[in-house]
C-alpha cells in the first residue's frame, strides 16, 4: 500500500513541475524572467545563479525547473529590453498556472504548442507591458 501511495505522490508532484528553457535573449532579460519565476514559485535556480553567456559562437540556453504547487503573488509589471521567448513543458494544469502567473509581470503570448497525452510543450513570448502600450 505504501508503494501505491508513494507512486501517486510522485506522479502528482511531477504534474506540478514545469521545465523552462530560455534562449536567444540577453542574459539580463533571462535573469528578469527567472527572478519573476522565483518570486512566484519554488524553482531549482538560486537567486545567486545569474545567467551567463558561456559560448561566444553558439546560443546559450538557460534552464530551470519550476514547482507550481504554491503560487505567490507577483507584484506587477517587469521591464525587459526585448521580447523573450521561452519554452515550457509540463502537465496542462501546471503550464497554464505558470503562464497565468507570468502574465502578472509581462504581456504573454502563446506562439506555439505541442500537445501530448498528459503534458504539453508551449512556446511563450514575453514582452514588457509598457512596450506594448499604444500598439
Amino acid at each position: 500500500m505504501n508503494s501505491i501511495k508513494q507512486k501517486q505522490t510522485e506522479e502528482s508532484h511531477y504534474d506540478q513541475e514545469v521545465s523552462v528553457v530560455i534562449t536567444g535573449c540577453e542574459k539580463g532579460d533571462a535573469r528578469m524572467v527567472f527572478d519573476v519565476l522565483r518570486a512566484a514559485f519554488t524553482t531549482d535556480r538560486a537567486s545567486v545563479d545569474i545567467p551567463q553567456n558561456l559560448a561566444e559562437k553558439r546560443p546559450t540556453a538557460w534552464v530551470a525547473t519550476v514547482d507550481v504547487t504554491e503560487e505567490r503573488v507577483v507584484s506587477g509589471p517587469v521591464t525587459i529590453g526585448a521580447p523573450v521567448k521561452i519554452d515550457v513543458q509540463g502537465g496542462y494544469w501546471a503550464v497554464e498556472r505558470l503562464r497565468r502567473s507570468l502574465a502578472h509581470a509581462f504581456d504573454v503570448r502563446v506562439v506555439g504548442t505541442v500537445s501530448g497525452d498528459q503534458e504539453e510543450e508551449v512556446r511563450l513570448c514575453l514582452e514588457s507591458r509598457e512596450g506594448r502600450e499604444g500598439r
